[in-house]
């Protein structure tokens, strides 16, 4: 089933089919051998080809304003880091050389636009126009975690499959409905271990930490300068603990909580999204114009709430012969609300659900689970339960879930019990979960900074301060941003790209407790 962990910033590449990618060749892009030093490998930088469908499918990305091209490569890296001489997988690369003066150049900017199980090659060069002043001194790069699209990347089901995981019913009524959604987990984990079993146990966040630090050796940098977004907050904050030395200049954005444990992060997610849909709510009934899905704030909840409840019972016609069921109808709002800017499509949606044609919100859902125009699915949605179950310890049951559904419920009354059931994804995986949180503690790392917005649905404003605290005293720098959607850096907010840009340019640290509005 659909796991809203899986969102990131990367997210809102999936609604646009215009936005270009691009993903290395699997088996030509290094020198490198398991019988070598892989730190030594020399990258074959090539201009980069068009993604494959686990990419999200589309044409090779377009050059940077100015000319400049993008460049794709393939890095080799041990396949189990406990055992470094043997068998390797090839992690995707991307790369835009820094448009600067050369003796200006300070090394690589290294991007995760988090997930986990966002495609970094494809992601970087829809945002590359955003980084341009970060590109004046340095070479943006951008990566498929393993386990991501082509970087051994996990496959699941076939995409009919998928198509029929995804309309299941999430949220069950009686034994009979919790049967059928365990029986659906289990199928998909199932499916997962027969495709990808031996990839499965080497999919741990620790495990990408350090392929960026050889990254980092591959790339020819002292140092790991670093820009993380959602996920990639934890990613940089795991680096940070396994390497502090080697850590450079680092932003993280729509900051994880660190301490949570999947079940608290799941109703952190719970108030937040709720959080995100009292403010579109209230954004919508204060237009001049009429809103057209409730005449006020609680009108709007409550017809939304009505929607899911009829679509329970009978789905609505939405493309071809697809249909909007109750599932993807919740996903696709929750999709919405993760930028200000989806806004409108969720107003555009609603309405046209109402009139009983599901086609804007099924659009909306299938970006959320990575289905392409022509019915194929990138791998976000098999790359994200399987580094997730194979970060979490804990394994929760239908019957520990019955238990907590009034909490998820008072938490969201919209999103609630959506998110309590997902928190079975685990249930029966084939690997065993690392911990029960990530260990970020660094107190011998340079500064981080650390932005928390005060309207994000996905990664709560609060899990921002707990990063910074975790990360260590003079280590975490906290920089708030009130503001709505799913990062900061990316609203384009003028004090907040200051300060970012500020920092890792020039090396200068905002003061702590900066507030941006």
């Amino acid at each position: 089933m659909p796991n809203l962990k899986a969102r990131a910033a990367a997210t809102v590449v999936l609604l646009s089919a215009t936005l270009a990618a691009c993903g290395g060749d699997d088996s030509k892009e290094s020198t490198a051998s398991k019988d070598t030093d892989l730190s030594a490998q020399e990258l074959s930088w090539k201009d980069c080809p068009a993604p494959d469908s686990s990419e999200g499918g589309g044409e090779a990305p377009s050059p940077l304003p100015g000319g400049a091209k993008w460049q794709c490569a393939t890095m080799k890296a041990p396949l189990d880091w406990d055992k470094p001489k043997g068998d390797t997988l090839d992690i995707a690369l991307i790369r835009a050389a820094a448009s600067g003066k050369k003796d200006q150049r300070i090394g690589s900017l290294v991007f995760n636009f988090g997930g986990p199980g966002g495609s970094g090659v494809t992601t970087l060069p829809a945002f590359g126009a955003d980084y341009a002043k970060l590109r004046t001194r340095y070479d943006l790069v951008s990566f498929d975690p393993r386990g991501v699209g082509r970087s051994a990347g996990v496959k699941c089901e076939d995409d009919k499959k998928l198509d029929a995981y995804f309309q299941a019913d999430s949220t069950p009524d009686d034994d009979a409905e919790r049967k059928k959604l365990v029986d659906n987990v289990k199928g998909f984990n199932g499916a997962c271990e027969k495709n990808s079993g031996k990839v499965l146990p080497h999919v741990r966040t620790t495990d990408a930490a350090r392929d960026m630090d050889l990254m980092r050796q591959v790339l020819g940098d002292d140092k790991l300068h670093y820009f993380g977004i959602s996920y990639g907050t934890e990613l940089g904050g795991v680096y940070a603990h396994l390497f502090p030395k080697k850590a450079g200049r680092a932003v993280f954005d729509a900051v994880v909580d660190p301490t949570e444990t999947a079940e608290q992060g799941s109703i952190g997610q719970a108030e937040g999204f709720q959080l995100a849909l009292d403010n579109y709510a209230k954004d919508c009934t204060s237009k001049v114009d009429d809103c057209p899905v409730g005449d006020t704030e609680q009108d709007v909840k409550d017809k939304i709430a009505g929607l899911l409840k009829k679509l329970d019972a009978k789905p609505l016609p939405a493309q071809a012969s697809r249909e909007l069921t109750q599932t993807a109808a919740t996903n696709g709002i929750a999709q919405a609300l993760y930028s200000k800017d989806f806004w409108p499509y969720l107003t555009e949606g609603l309405d046209q659900a109402y009139d009983g044609d599901g086609k804007i919100l099924m659009a909306l859902s299938d970006s959320m689970n990575g289905r392409n125009e022509d019915g194929t699915y990138s791998n976000i949605q098999a790359a994200n339960i399987s580094i997730n179950c194979a970060d979490d310890k804990a394994r929760y049951t239908p019957e520990y879930v019955e238990k907590k559904l009034p909490e998820f419920r008072k938490a969201s009354p919209l999103f609630g019990d959506y998110l309590a059931w997902g928190m079975v994804g685990c249930t029966d995986w084939a690997v065993d979960g690392a911990a029960d949180h990530p260990d970020v503690s660094a107190p011998d790392a340079p500064p981080i900074v650390v932005i928390g917005n005060t309207g994000d649905p996905a990664t709560p404003y609060e899990g921002a301060k707990k990063m910074a605290d975790a990360l260590g005293k003079g280590v975490g720098v906290e920089l708030t941003y009130k503001g709505q959607g799913h990062g900061a850096y990316d609203s384009k907010n003028k004090c907040v790209r200051n300060a970012v840009n500020g920092y890792l340019l020039d090396g200068t640290v905002p003061k702590e407790g900066t507030v941006c509005s």
